[in-house]
């Protein structure tokens, strides 16, 4: 199979991204002549075991962590399953667990799950957000009872890249002595992480959203944090995850968070740049287009935009005639017909909430792509307003 890449306008990262060329050199070794397991005795297994080590350093040092605190996942899903799942059994007398209605389904639904548990009582406060997808602190402070076992709050929104204040979220934790486990699937490589200073007890990551391959994450566990393992098995990642790693793709996020690390500065100035020309070009040439989401406290990469009257999937439709990817909401939810659960949170009109499309792009975009979406983007909307029956009641 062959994927004509440079036909493709891609502005869809916070789906997954492109595995950089120089993960795929690193990675290549140990999909060919290096192919021992990482836990045998002999050298040629060991030799693999070393490489497993190097990007447990590499993933460290972009989180300001130390190795012995990550431990290698399959998925930022299973890292935080893990996270949330061994506070609760780490401290079974405690049954409250606090998290947010904007959560990707990887905790959301997790958490719903088990709300709904039979015999177990536990009790989830999700907190509301603000029309612009913040947090109220006083009301999460409030929301820390005797019983919370854990906080689970996103570093930042996949859908419209709102920041939360995580570290100060994390403090109000630890005085109340509760564990806090963030979701920075988003975060990681795009803005700086220093977590050897912070309060965070756990923290999830996933190598296909910072170019690294998919099949691949992290759980960061603080070093003293009560640990209970998802996955039991060999003694593989210090007995804290079951299950021979894979190697290549660990290998491959360890280049990635290295390279990530080395484009941190492209990140926010570049990436923001291409944003913010592609966000004011569309509010301004677009009749009734909104912004969702903070106008500055957001990921570089990340525009979230309603353009009232018109249906989300259409939009993308007519897009992609274009070669044009970009998202209606979270990958993990794409075929629901129901408005995204993040824009409803933040109050936005069922009008618009519908047609939201949101832009992430990378430090592989261009300032020529950017022009080529303004320039389709006004007629295609400007065409299925035309059919809308809600466009022309206005």
């Amino acid at each position: 199979m062959h994927c004509d890449e440079e036909k493709v306008i891609y502005m869809d990262n916070n789906a997954t991204t492109k595995v950089a060329p120089e993960v795929v050199d690193a990675m290549m070794p140990f999909l060919t002549e290096c192919y021992g397991n990482p836990s045998s005795m002999h050298n040629f297994g060991g030799q693999v075991g070393e490489a497993v080590e190097t990007a447990r350093g590499k993933v460290a040092a972009l989180l300001g962590a130390e190795p012995s605190e990550i431990t290698f996942t399959s998925c930022g899903t299973e890292s935080d399953s893990t996270a949330i799942l061994a506070a609760l059994q780490a401290f079974p007398e405690k049954r409250h667990i606090v998290t947010t209605r904007v959560e990707h389904p990887a905790v959301k639904n997790l958490c719903e799950n088990l709300g709904r548990l039979t015999g177990h009582h536990y009790r989830v406060t999700r907190l509301q957000v603000e029309s612009d997808g913040t947090l109220d602190l006083q009301k999460y402070e409030e929301a820390l009872v005797d019983d919370t076992a854990i906080v689970s709050v996103m570093w930042a929104n996949n859908e419209t890249g709102v920041i939360f204040p995580v570290e100060q979220m994390a403090a109000m934790a630890k005085k109340q002595d509760i564990l806090f486990h963030t979701d920075a699937v988003q975060a990681v490589g795009k803005i700086p992480i220093s977590l050897s200073d912070l309060d965070i007890n756990f923290l999830s990551l996933s190598g296909h959203k910072l170019h690294a391959p998919k099949g691949v994450g992290v759980l960061y566990v603080k070093r003293g944090t009560p640990f209970v393992p998802f996955l039991a098995g060999g003694h593989q990642e210090g007995g804290r995850r079951g299950g021979t790693e894979n190697v290549a793709s660990i290998v491959g996020l360890g280049a990635a968070c290295d390279l990530a690390g080395r484009m941190m500065d492209e990140e926010n100035s570049k990436v923001r740049r291409l944003r913010d020309r592609l966000e004011e070009g569309l509010l301004s040439s677009v009749p009734n287009a909104m912004l969702n989401g903070h106008k500055t406290d957001r990921l570089p990469n990340t525009t979230n935009i309603s353009f009232e009257f018109v249906e989300g999937e259409a939009i993308l439709l007519h897009m992609n005639l274009h070669n044009i990817c970009a998202s209606s909401g979270s990958a993990c939810t794409s075929g629901s017909l129901e408005p995204s659960h993040v824009l409803r949170a933040m109050g936005v009109p069922f009008t618009a909430a519908h047609g939201s499309i949101r832009f992430s792009l990378s430090t592989y975009n261009t300032e020529a792509e950017v022009d080529f979406v303004l320039e389709k983007m006004p007629p295609i909307i400007a065409e299925l307003r035309e059919l809308s029956p809600f466009w022309k009641a206005e």
